[in-house]
Order: C-alpha cells, then structure tokens, then sequence
C-alpha cells in the first residue's frame, strides 16, 4: 500500500517502517488527499488520534501525526507531515468526524490551525488562555497568570 503511495506522489510520500509499523511523511500540500486515499480507497475508517510533536531547534518546528487504524485490515498506519510555525495544514474533519475535537486538542496545546475545521477554538484551556502548553518553549511551570488572577481572584494557579 505505502509502495503504491510512493509510486502515486512521487517525492511527496516517504514510506518508513519502525519496529514493525509502517508510517510514512508527506509533504503538507498532499495531506488531504493522502487521508482521503487512505480511507476511502485503504479502508483505514478510524481515526485513532491526531497530535503533534514540537521541535523547535528544526526550520519546520511540528510534526503533526495521524494514527489511523482499518478494521478490515487490522492494520494501523500514522502519517506525518511537517510545518513551520505559523503554518496551517488542511483539517481532517471531512474524513473522520472524530478529527474535530482532535484538531482542537492539537490546536489548545500546539497552537496549529487546521484550514476548513468547523469550529476551531481551545477545547482544554480557557478560550482567553494566552500560550499552548505542550510547545517545548512553553515553560513547565509557566501559566497565564493574567487569566488567573482575573477569572480565579488568586496570584497563582501553582
């Protein structure tokens, strides 16, 4: 399947195989239509989870990683692409209605926008919250301590 993929997209796909779980990178411009092969045509219809991976030292700072699992298969694929910061990448709410929430996670704690999403707001943090948590320049102790002295009357959330 991925060989086919390869064969399809050229240089755009790049198959690996690590520790016996196939994934492959694409290129960012061909991510809808990849998540589309894989599950209209690849029978991959769940989408087990969408999150990102932040490097910051790296000139496309974020991976963001599809895990996709097919039924009929039993088989699990993920696929990545990477961005720069600032970058927004087309969202897989019309392949998997499960990606709306998903994307929003990705969205609250990376700060990724996903082009076409129906409702793309913070889904963990309070829509005010300034920052996104799972960043690797985000701070472990740090907070909004604006938001919290505001909405929760304290100095510190800590």
């Amino acid at each position: 399947m991925v060989a086919k993929l390869k064969e399809n997209y050229g240089s755009g796909v790049e198959p690996l195989t690590h520790l016996g779980q196939n994934y492959m990178i694409v290129d960012r411009s061909l991510i809808p239509e990849i998540l589309q092969v894989l599950r209209n045509e690849e029978e991959f219809d769940y989408c087990v989870d969408i999150t990102a991976v932040h490097y910051p030292k790296r000139e496309k700072q974020f991976d963001i990683v599809w895990v996709l699992y097919s039924f009929a298969r039993n088989e699990r694929i993920r696929v990545t692409a990477r961005i720069a910061d600032g970058e927004t990448i087309a969202s897989s709410v019309p392949h998997w209605a499960t990606a709306n929430w998903l994307e929003r996670e990705v969205f609250d704690m990376f700060g990724i926008k996903f082009d076409g999403h129906p409702d793309m707001k913070r889904i963990l943090l309070p829509d005010g919250w300034k920052g996104h948590p799972l960043r690797k320049d985000y701070g472990i102790l740090q907070q909004d301590n604006e938001w919290v002295q505001i909405n929760l009357g304290i100095e510190s959330g800590q």
